[in-house]
């Protein structure tokens, strides 16, 4: 059921001429990037395989501008099959058409083709990513987006001595044939593929075999502070980071400010970015900073990988190079450090200063309650080899399916059976939820379409509520597209709407756009919907987003044309046919080169 209003341009080419006539006239600076995607020769791990890249590497390019800027990224599909890119944390003002997950806002660029993005940075200031949004191509399509301060402005902190960006990504051992075994699991109704290893700025480390070579270093003058952009790019991980012997001072997250945190370590889910000082003040010589999976999962679950990545710290000047790099034993938390996580979470505040004010809205006006769980999928769409569901996860017991039409091509054309504007405020029963006797039929769920309709300017709060339905217990780090979005309240254990709220954090709470629902606890979020549109929210680790674990805010427009969503550019990727093209990457093709 489709439900926007039918006035929309007769000459939608000619307004998008104009309305990009008139950003570019706004814009501090104006960019144009080339991003040509097509399979490169990679050898990791003592394994060569001929992967879909960015322009030949991996992490892709980045992405630099400053705040204002307007950037437009023709992305040139040499690749097998159809995809998608998406600009992680950037709001796109009323322009959904190009924020990117695909059969949400658009159907995968094909194979041969190109499809530009508009990137219009507003309020962002920091750093983000940019990733593939077209399931999990994303694994070797990503990269860094760094937002200075407008032009003759600084940051809220002295400024650093220097700047390196660090992207946390994965590996599977799947290599070109991931997707491939992705909708095989997914058919199958089994576990979906798991990495098998962790990288930062595209290399293991020392402590993966055929990797010593290849390890990452970053030099470093003593007395000197630098600054980190640090990215958390992998597919399905958290990720604790530290460095050997160092204090990290968080200063950003999601490209936004926050109060000075000092910390031994951090911990990172999947699309957080967060900027860290550190300074270079110890004995000079080599220093690892590494990065081990953070498991939310019972302690019974050990099927993930247990290897670290890591990369060297090395100082400038004359010193003995025979030792080996000192190693943050004990900084770096462990693979189940449930509390280390939760702990550095939670401490995390808003810089809430007069140059970046906190704005949380006081009088709510649409509540939600979202249980968060790993579910039992009704077997009618799937194969269901093993039983009469399979593995699934929901939202309020509503397990996400792509359509074959986007979502937003949907609304804004008035095209009725694509979606339902039906997404329930509240979970159809209500128990313990991270009780050990949650009853298993809470946990059925069946595949469907279902959006969330909001007014324009409604303040909105939602509570997400973990749950340990069907022993599923896990972090779910949620991501809200097109928004960022205030966390005013956390905890572990069960919600409490009347206790609760009186402990909320209303004067300085953190300002993100993707945040983690502890393993057994729950996080309350508040933001005004202010940006009409077509927005996706999911969950950010992908093995619980391929299962369903997401759904679409449709924001109304306004009563004027600066409070409405704009048209459609000229082209967009055709949907006719489009799931027949995004089925060619499953596809098993002998491109693989040699395992040694």
């Amino acid at each position: 059921m489709a439900m926007r209003s039918p006035s929309v341009s007769f000459f939608p080419t000619l307004f998008f001429l104009l309305a990009n006539a008139l950003l570019v006239a706004e814009a501090t600076n104006v960019h144009y990037y080339d991003f040509v995607l097509r399979e490169t020769n990679i050898t990791r791990n003592c394994t060569s395989w001929s992967l879909l890249l960015v322009n030949d590497s991996l992490p892709g390019p980045t992405i630099q501008v400053h705040k204002g800027d307007l950037v437009f990224v023709n992305v040139h599909n040499q690749g097998d099959y159809g995809v998608t890119l998406h600009w992680h944390g950037v709001k796109q003002p009323r322009n959904p058409w190009s924020d990117g997950p695909e059969y949400i806002t658009q159907c995968p660029i094909p194979p041969g083709t190109n499809f530009t993005y508009e990137v219009n940075f507003t309020t962002e200031e920091g750093t983000l990513l940019w990733h593939a949004h077209s399931d999990w191509t994303r694994a070797t399509v990503h990269g860094a987006i760094v937002i200075l301060p407008e032009e003759g402005n600084t940051y809220p902190f002295p400024k650093p001595d220097g700047e390196e960006i660090i992207v946390l990504g994965s590996w599977y051992s799947q290599g070109d044939e991931l997707n491939a075994d992705l909708a095989e699991d997914l058919d199958e109704g089994v576990d979906v593929p798991r990495s098998v290893g962790y990288m930062i700025n595209g290399e293991f480390g020392d402590f993966i075999a055929c990797s010593q070579d290849s390890t990452y270093h970053m030099y470093v003058d003593y007395g000197k502070t630098y600054h980190l952009r640090i990215i958390n790019a992998a597919v399905s991980a958290e990720l604790f980071f530290a460095i050997a012997d160092h204090n990290l001072t968080v200063v950003g997250m999601d490209a936004a400010y926050t109060k000075p945190l000092v910390s031994p370590y951090i911990m990172l889910s999947p699309g957080s970015t967060i900027d860290v000082l550190f300074t270079a003040n110890q004995t000079p010589g080599r220093y690892y900073m590494a990065a081990r999976r953070y498991s939310s999962e019972s302690t019974d679950v050990t099927n993930f990988d247990h290897a670290v990545t890591t990369a060297i710290i090395q100082y400038s000047g004359n010193y003995s190079l025979d030792s080996s790099p000192i190693f943050p034993d004990q900084s770096l938390p462990g693979y189940f450090d449930y509390d280390a996580a939760d702990s550095f979470m939670f401490m995390l505040r808003s810089l809430a200063n007069g140059d970046h004010a906190s704005d949380v809205p006081l009088n709510i006006t649409r509540r939600m309650f979202i249980v968060a769980s790993i579910s039992a999928i009704l077997c009618p769409h799937h194969d269901c080899v093993i039983a009469p569901t399979t593995i699934g996860s929901s939202l309020n017991n509503q397990s996400w399916e792509n359509p074959s039409t986007d979502v937003l091509q949907a609304y804004y054309k008035n095209i009725s059976g694509v979606y339902t504007a039906d997404f329930p405020d509240f979970p159809p029963v209500f128990y313990n939820w991270t009780g050990d006797d949650v009853p298993e039929e809470s946990g059925v769920s069946d595949k469907v379409t279902k959006v969330k309709m909001l007014e324009y300017n409604e303040s909105v709060e939602i509570v997400f509520q973990g749950s340990d339905i069907l022993r599923g217990a896990e972090s779910h780090p949620m991501h809200m597209h097109g928004y960022s979005f205030y966390v005013v309240g956390h905890g572990l254990g069960n919600f409490d709407n009347e206790t609760d709220p009186l402990n909320y954090n209303l004067v300085d709470p953190v300002l993100v756009n993707t945040f983690a629902v502890p393993r057994k606890g729950w996080i309350a979020i508040r933001f005004v919907a202010s940006n009409p549109g077509v927005w996706f929210w999911h969950c950010h680790i992908d093995r619980h987003m391929s299962w369903g674990m997401e759904t679409v805010f449709i924001v109304k427009d306004g009563g004027t044309e600066e409070t409405s969503m704009r048209g459609p550019p000229s082209y967009m990727p055709p949907c006719e046919d489009s799931y027949n093209i995004a089925r060619m990457k499953y596809r098993r093709l002998p491109r693989q080169i040699s395992r040694t």
